[in-house]
C-alpha cells in the first residue's frame, strides 16, 4: 500500500511507502524533541546569566508550546501517550523519586553510629571500618561506569524496581553479617545497587521536574544526599542509645530499611515512564565516563569543589564516630551520631536557603565554607574543644549541601535530555571517589601515624582544595556553551 503526496508541477509527484512515511514521522518528532530540549537548554543558560528568558508568540498568546511531553517506547525510541506535564502521575513520580532516594542514602548511612561496635564485635578495627565504606564506593563506582545509563535504554522504572531489590537484600546480609568478609559482601551488594539507582534517580527527577519551575530538580537533587545521610546517621544513633542491644538495635533500624525498599521497588510502577528507550542496552554497559561537550569545561573547574565536599562527608561517614569519641571526649551513640549528622543537615538547610539563587553563587558560597570550615576543625581538634568542632561542622557541612547544589545546578542546563543519566553518572564518579579512597587513605594512616595527626593533614589537603575550587569557580571566564549554542552555530554556517 503506498500513500501519494502531490507536489508542485514543477517537481511532479512523489511517492512514499508507508514504512517510510513512519520513517518520517520518527524523524520529524525526533527533531521536535531536539528543538525542545535546546530550547530548554537555552532558557536555562539565560537563567544562569541573569537574561530574560523570550517568550514565542504562542506562549504570549496564553497558549501552550507544541513540545510534545509523549514517552517513548523501547523498541523505536518513537513517542507513545503519556501523562501531559502537570498530571497528578508525574507530581508522583516527582516526589516518589526524590524521596527514594533520600531513603537510598538514609541506608547507606545507617551503619555508621554501629561503626565502633563492629571494630570490636568482628576484630576489623579502624581500618577495617574504613575497608567496608570504601568496598561501598569502590563498587557504586564501578556500577556507574558500566550501568549508571541503562535506564536510557531500558526504562527508568524497571532500573529502579530491580535496583532497590537488590538494594533490599544487600540490607538482610548486612543484618545478618558476622564476620567482616560478610559486612564487606553486604556493602558491595548496597554499593552495586545504589551505582545504578543514583543516577537514574537523579535523571528521573530531572524527568518530572514541575514545567513551571524546573529548578525544583536541582533542589531536590541537591537536598535529597544530606537529609538522607543525616537521618539515616540520627535515627540509628536513636535506636542503638535507648534500646541499648546492639543485636536488637540493628534489627530495628535495618529490618523496616528493608521493607520499605521492596515497597519502593513495587510503588515506581505508579509513576509513568520519562525516558526515551534507546535500542543497544548491551553496548551500553562498556565501561565510560561521558560529560557533554558543552559541559567539560565548567564539570572541570567543579571537580575540587566536589573533591573537597564529598571527601570531608566520606571521612565524617567512616572514622567520625571514632574521632568524636578519641578525641573530642563524647560517649553517646547519640552523641556521635549527632554531630556526624550535622554535617549533612547543615548542607541541606543552606542549601533550602539558597535554592533561589543563581547555580554560581552556591557554588562558589559552598567551596569557601568547605575551606573556611574545615580550617576551623584543624584549630578545633588542635585545641580538643567540642564547641569550635560543632561550629566547623555547621560551616562546612553548609558548603557540602550548596556547593554539590551548585555543581548540578550549572551543569544540568549543558547537557540535552538524552545526556542526563550519563552525566549524573560522570559526576557522582568524581563524587564517590572523593567519598572512598581518601578515608581508605586516612584508615591505613591512622596505624601509622595516629588518628588526630591523620585527621589534620586530612582536613589541611581538604581546605586547600576547597580553597582553589572557591578561586576557579568565582572567576569570570567565558560562559559555557549549550546544545542550543552548537545548533545555531551548526544552523548559521550550512
Amino acid at each position: 500500500m503506498t500513500t501519494t503526496l502531490n507536489a508542485t508541477p514543477d517537481t511532479g509527484s512523489l511517492s512514499l511507502t508507508s514504512a517510510e512515511r513512519s520513517d518520517l514521522d520518527r524523524a520529524e518528532r525526533e527533531a521536535g524533541r531536539r528543538i525542545a530540549a535546546e530550547r530548554a537548554a537555552r532558557d536555562a543558560a539565560a537563567r544562569e546569566a541573569g537574561i530574560p528568558r523570550a517568550q514565542s508568540s504562542l506562549e504570549r498568546a496564553g497558549r501552550p508550546s507544541t513540545a510534545s511531553t509523549a514517552a517513548p517506547t523501547a523498541s523505536t525510541g518513537s513517542a507513545v501517550s503519556a501523562p501531559a506535564v502537570g498530571h497528578p502521575r508525574r507530581t508522583f513520580g516527582f516526589v516518589l523519586a526524590g524521596l527514594a532516594t533520600t531513603l537510598m542514602l538514609a541506608g547507606a548511612s545507617a551503619p555508621s553510629p554501629f561503626y565502633p561496635h563492629l571494630e570490636q564485635s568482628l576484630g576489623i578495627g579502624a581500618l577495617g571500618v574504613t575497608i567496608a565504606f570504601a568496598v561501598y564506593a569502590v563498587v557504586l563506582l564501578a556500577t556507574l561506569l558500566t550501568a549508571g545509563s541503562i535506564s536510557d535504554h531500558l526504562g527508568r522504572r524497571p532500573v529502579i524496581a530491580v535496583g532497590f531489590v537488590v538494594l533490599a537484600v544487600s540490607v538482610v546480609v548486612l543484618l545478618h553479617a558476622d564476620s567482616g568478609g560478610m559486612l564487606y559482601l553486604a556493602r558491595a551488594i548496597q554499593g552495586a545497587a545504589s551505582g545504578v539507582l543514583v543516577s537514574t534517580l537523579s535523571a528521573t527527577i530531572q524527568d518530572f521536574a514541575p514545567a513551571k519551575h524546573p529548578q525544583r530538580a536541582t533542589l531536590v537533587n541537591a537536598l535529597a544526599p544530606g537529609i538522607g545521610l543525616a537521618s539515616g546517621t540520627v535515627i540509628a544513633g536513636i535506636l542503638l542509645q535507648n534500646i541499648g542491644d546492639v543485636a536488637t538495635a540493628a534489627t530495628w533500624t535495618f529490618l523496616p530499611i528493608t521493607l520499605i525498599y521492596v515497597a519502593l521497588a513495587g510503588l515506581i510502577w505508579i509513576a509513568p515512564e520519562s525516558s526515551r528507550r534507546e535500542p543497544g542496552w548491551q553496548r551500553s554497559l562498556a565501561p565510560r565516563a561521558a560529560v557533554p561537550v558543552a559541559a567539560r569545561r565548567l564539570f572541570a573547574i567543579s571537580v575540587p569543589v566536589v573533591l573537597g565536599g564529598w571527601a570531608t562527608g566520606g571521612l565524617f561517614f567512616s572514622l567520625g564516630p571514632t574521632i568524636v569519641r578519641a578525641e573530642l571526649g563524647v560517649d553517646s551513640q547519640i552523641g556521635d551520631a549527632l554531630v556526624v549528622a550535622l554535617l549533612p543537615a547543615s548542607g541541606a538547610v543552606a542549601g533550602f536557603i539558597l535554592r533561589n539563587r543563581r547555580p554560581k553563587v552556591p557554588a562558589v558560597y559552598g567551596a569557601a565554607a568547605l575551606a573556611v570550615g574545615t580550617a576551623l576543625m584543624i584549630v578545633a581538634l588542635s585545641l580538643t574543644s567540642l564547641p569550635v568542632y560543632l561550629v566547623a561542622v555547621v560551616i562546612a557541612g553548609t558548603g557540602f549541601g550548596t556547593a554539590f547544589m551548585g555543581t548540578i545546578g550549572s551543569l544540568v542546563p549543558l547537557a540535552a535530555p538524552h545526556e542526563r543519566a550519563e552525566l549524573f553518572a560522570s559526576l557522582y564518579i568524581a563524587a564517590y571517589l572523593s567519598f572512598g579512597i581518601p578515608a581508605v587513605v586516612a584508615g591505613l594512616l591512622s596505624g601509622v601515624l595516629g588518628l588526630h595527626t591523620t585527621v589534620l593533614a586530612y582536613a589541611v589537603v581538604v581546605a586547600i582544595a576547597a580553597g582553589v575550587a572557591a578561586v576557579l569557580r568565582a572567576s569570570p571566564g567565558r560562559a559555557p556553551r549549550t546544545p542550543a549554542d552548537a545548533s545555531a552555530d551548526s544552523a548559521a554556517t550550512a
